[in-house]
């Protein structure tokens, strides 16, 4: 085949919760969790994004992340947890989605409007040898703390 692509082609257009999902079903097992907040998705961006400052008060566990380098919507940063483990993230963060990868961890956040408030998803899994076994194992406890971070994320965005 020669030429261009024919420009009559449908296109589909996938929101950032959908385009999430499709990620998240590429897992073995991954931790999702969706909920509809009534608050506007610019508030509720605002808190999911600011991955230094509210990052570590939404997500159990993480003690602190840094950013240590930016180029446009790509980033890079450091997590260390509550325990002391540290872990590098290759991140890209644009406005309503963010997605970050380590090397134990690969983790995103969605949002997209949906009348006068937005629906918000999470996704998490693990990217080690065995981690579907692990992801299996820790299925319950990770629906429960998905559950407690969209908790936080709505106090969070209700508290500004």
């Amino acid at each position: 085949m020669t030429g261009s692509v024919d420009n009559d082609w449908p296109l589909a257009e996938v929101d950032p919760i959908r385009r999430l999902r499709i990620i998240a079903s590429g897992a073995r097992h991954p931790a999702f969790a969706e909920r509809r907040f009534d608050v506007p998705v610019g508030r509720l961006w605002s808190v999911a994004s600011d991955l230094e400052t509210e990052l570590p008060l939404i997500v159990p566990g993480l003690r602190s992340f840094t950013v240590t380098k930016t180029a446009g919507d790509r980033l890079s940063g450091r997590a260390v947890g509550v325990l002391g483990y540290r872990e590098r993230f290759d991140v890209v963060l644009r406005p309503g989605w963010c997605l970050m990868q380590g090397t134990a961890l690969t983790s995103g956040m969605a949002a997209t409007p949906d009348g006068d408030g937005c629906r918000f998803a999470f996704f998490s899994t693990l990217r080690l040898p065995g981690g579907g076994a692990l992801d299996r194992l820790r299925a319950p406890w990770s629906a429960k703390r998905a559950e407690r971070m969209l908790d936080r994320l709505g106090e969070r965005a209700a508290a500004r």
